[in-house]
């Protein structure tokens, strides 16, 4: 029996950088969702106190949840099983976009480049679904 395929390692496709991929932490995918992350916190300080538990915290699970799961796809043994794990990071970027569009409907954000860095994480992530030629069926 064949062992499985070893999801960690490869050469160039989009949202993995031209060498030897390691780790998640080689991916210029994960890279992208952690700035991603990072940049809904820092939005997201902003917002009125009264969303501490609403809009706040949804965003920042949402956005936390995309470079997790690219992570932990990564980490796994199988390519299924990463491609896996990067649909539900492509679920988890399509609810952080929807809460970004909602918040900026209330008015509680304005344009500050996050629309800029999730249209990478897409790009990234169809880029790398494309190359395990399993594009999504959405």
């Amino acid at each position: 029996m064949a062992a499985p395929e070893d999801t960690r390692v490869g050469k160039g496709p989009e949202g993995v950088q031209e060498g030897e991929v390691r780790t998640h932490k080689d991916l210029e995918l994960w890279k992208a969702a952690m700035e991603l992350a990072k940049a809904v916190y820092q939005v997201t300080a902003r917002f009125p106190k009264e969303e501490v538990y609403g809009m706040t915290a949804q965003m920042r699970r949402s956005a936390v949840s995309i470079p997790c799961n690219i992570a932990q796809g990564a980490a796994r043994h199988s390519k299924k099983e990463f491609i896996q794990f990067l649909y539900v990071a492509l679920g988890s970027l399509a609810e952080l976009e929807t809460q970004w569009i909602l918040a900026g409907d209330l008015g509680l954000a304005r344009d500050e480049g996050l629309e800029t860095k999730i249209e990478l994480v897409r790009k990234l992530l169809l880029g790398l679904l494309r190359h395990f030629k399993q594009p999504p069926t959405a």
